[in-house]
């Protein structure tokens, strides 16, 4: 971050015209509350889907009131994107629209060799400019309410530092990370050795290469205002974490709740604005797609993509490959490059493949009966969908946490495969290479046996989140806790 945009950094002035007539709440109309839940999300579609995920649990389940914070563009995109959940559930959430602060949202590098979104810290750095608008608010509604309870991404620490000013708020970090990352990554920001066996230890992927220096220090700028919290959220489960909740508990001070997974397990409800993907499936027989996707931040060079679908063809089996590019910092803006495949590879694979360019229904398509595994960069979203619908997993990670996620599935969870390893990330991954990780996941013994284990714990994780398991018991409990 430059000094210049340090020193605008309180300025809220900085919006665009356009979003000034955004429909905010009033706040001489809010209403009064007992407690009042206020989430704070950072402005990624990983995070933001989180906690809109967090936010109709807690009010569908708990009828307690819930604000969702964010600039009006990131809300707009959180309701436009809202997969699997139920529409009433979303009209019960109180969106506060904030105007958008001014960015640049420059387009996804195609082809660069390190693959961190960098296009898109400039929203990040304006994030921050959040900090006032948010702090007013946060005022405002806590002369309405008896306790104001304050759930936020770590990465918006910074703009949510007034909740420790306020007498009856309360703020807790929301963890859109597993906890194994978090637990490795403090134990190497404390210098203290990280409890792993050691022949896990010698193959956990390094952090070189997973975050540029400008993530670091935005980051640095984070840290001075998250000791204030009361607590930490998980949305992961004891059944997939247990150990490593454990550990991380014996190093933090605070208090823990592993309350995930977060995500409705059940979809009959739910009508969905994209169907072609899901009539596709129910033509295909039981556990035999592999659904590939790579998530919002990542964007793959013509080389990558033709090598893929090369892969894929060879591979003769069925597929779902979600072909689009990563998002601007604004996704309503700018056009979204079109990626070419191979003269005539979809018309030759229409009968076992579907080529999706659209936002697709990610938690349907992988709580299908026909959906046998998935493709993934291995964000914790995607992780966490996919191993609570108890499919198995070949992981190919781009950047961030992506790495030590999907060394949690196939090293320690041992639920998937591993495309390419993180330390030959700068290679391009052949398609002989994509064909032979494909076959052996869907159509081999060694993968129906990865499968067995990945539906038995995604059996698990589904009856965790039942009266009376785990996930629920902690929920319950942190419940109990802010409306004490």
């Amino acid at each position: 971050m430059t000094k210049t945009q340090s020193e605008d950094m309180e300025d809220p002035t900085e919006v665009r015209n356009s979003d000034k007539s955004t429909s905010m709440c009033c706040y001489e109309n809010l209403p009064n509350h007992e407690v009042v839940i206020v989430m704070v999300p950072f402005p990624a579609q990983g995070h933001l889907n989180q906690l809109l995920q967090l936010a109709c649990l807690i009010s569908s389940s708990y009828d307690l009131p819930v604000y969702y914070v964010g600039s009006a563009t990131h809300n707009r995109q959180t309701r436009v994107r809202a997969n699997a959940l139920n529409p009433s559930d979303i009209a019960k959430i109180h969106f506060h629209d904030i105007p958008t602060p001014e960015f640049a949202s420059p387009p996804p590098v195609f082809n660069a060799s390190i693959k961190f979104p960098s296009h898109l810290l400039p929203l990040w750095d304006a994030s921050m400019l959040l900090h006032k608008p948010i702090a007013s608010f946060l005022r405002d509604i806590s002369l309405k309410s008896r306790r104001v309870i304050v759930v936020h991404d770590p990465s918006m620490s910074y703009t949510v530092q007034d909740v420790s000013s306020l007498p009856n708020a309360e703020s807790y970090i929301f963890n859109c990370i597993s906890v194994f990352n978090l637990y490795c990554f403090k134990c190497l920001f404390r210098g203290m050795s990280i409890q792993l066996e050691e022949e896990l230890l010698k193959k956990l992927p390094s952090l070189e290469g997973t975050m540029p220096d400008e993530l670091r220090n935005f980051m640095a700028l984070q840290g001075p205002y998250m000791a204030s919290k009361s607590g930490d959220i998980h949305n992961t489960s004891k059944v997939i974490e247990g150990d490593f909740l454990e550990l991380l508990a014996q190093i933090e001070s605070k208090q823990q709740w592993a309350i995930g997974p977060i995500l409705p397990t059940k979809f009959d409800s739910i009508s969905n604005r994209n169907e072609i993907c899901l009539e596709w499936l129910n033509k295909q027989p039981p556990r035999s797609v592999l659904y590939i996707s790579f998530g919002t931040s990542t964007t793959f060079s013509n080389r990558e993509v033709m090598e893929l679908a090369i892969g894929l063809e060879q591979s003769k089996q069925k597929f779902i490959w979600v072909l689009r590019e990563a998002d601007r910092g604004d996704i309503f803006t700018g056009e979204a490059r079109r990626f070419e495949l191979p003269e005539g590879f979809e018309e030759r694979v229409k009968e076992v493949g579907l080529v999706v360019r659209e936002w697709a229904p990610q938690p349907e398509i992988l709580a299908h009966s026909s959906t046998g595994g998935f493709m993934s960069h291995c964000g914790w979203n995607s992780c966490i969908e996919s191993i609570t619908m108890g499919v198995p997993i070949a992981s190919w990670p781009m950047h961030s946490d992506q790495p030590r996620n999907g060394f949690l599935v196939t090293e320690i969870l041992k639920i998937g495969l591993t495309v390419r390893e993180w330390e030959k990330r700068e290679e391009l991954v052949s398609a002989s290479t994509i064909e032979i990780v494909v076959r052996k996941l869907m159509a081999s013994e060694e993968g129906d046996a990865i499968r067995k284990r990945a539906e038995e714990l995604g059996e698990a994780i589904r009856c965790s989140t039942e009266k009376g398991g785990s996930s629920r018991i902690e929920l319950d409990s942190f419940v109990a806790h802010i409306t004490r």
